[in-house]
């Protein structure tokens, strides 16, 4: 059975992701990395909690004999200052890559990117530009890498949204749905996608919205 590392339980993605996992006849074990401890409690998992996630020099074991790992810490643009942003989404981000690379180089990695991430890292946009550099950074070393870009992520469990403009999107959900693959997924959809692509993996290492729409449909085909 799989060892699976979560960073990112905690978030609306990631916290899917961990309940697949913990139903998963494939996983066995599952470490996962928070910030403080959450309420879940299981045979297969053990919590970690981290106090910086630039640095996993005292915590090296944790990412020893790992077959999985999914990455899954993020934030809102605008909702801190553009330096913490970016430390937040590419320093976390290949900080981990990095000691997965050291203590387990066959392991998957999968990332909760996000849909325009621009790996030419000439955007002005600060969302498209950190995702760009933290993809660019973390293919360079040589993982089996999968990135993971959602247009709109529709929440399926109801939440208070973190912002105005994501109250708009979920209003007009169903206008996106119609039209078309591109646009939108549901927050379980995108879940699901990761956890069997970070398992199995697949032939796609870049899934854009469309990708993962068609993967979804392919699997349930299957």
């Amino acid at each position: 059975m799989k060892k699976v590392l979560i960073a990112g339980a905690s978030g609306m993605i990631g916290n899917i992701i961990l309940d697949h996992c913990l139903s998963s006849s494939k996983v066995g074990e599952i470490i996962s990395l928070v910030r403080k401890k959450s309420n879940t409690t299981h045979s297969k998992l053990k919590e970690v909690i981290i106090d910086d996630f630039t640095d996993y020099d005292k915590h090296q074991d944790l990412f020893k004999n790992i077959d999985s790992a999914f990455f899954c810490i993020g934030v809102y643009t605008g909702s801190v200052s553009d330096k913490l942003f970016k430390e937040i989404t590419v320093d976390y981000a290949v900080s981990f890559a990095k000691m997965l690379k050291e203590h387990s180089p066959n392991a998957k990695l999968s990332l909760l990117s996000g849909a325009g991430a621009d790996r030419t890292e000439k955007s002005k946009t600060s969302f498209a530009l950190y995702k760009g550099m933290a993809e660019n950074q973390i293919d360079k070393l040589g993982l089996e890498f999968y990135t993971f870009r959602p247009s709109y992520i529709f929440p399926v469990k109801k939440r208070i949204e973190p912002n105005l403009m994501y109250s708009i999107m979920r209003n007009l959900y169903p206008i996106l749905r119609l039209l078309g693959s591109k646009f939108s997924i549901k927050s379980t959809e995108l879940a699901k996608a990761m956890c069997e692509v970070g398992i199995k993996g697949t032939d796609k290492k870049i899934l854009e919205n469309k990708d993962l729409i068609q993967y979804l449909k392919e699997q349930s085909e299957n």
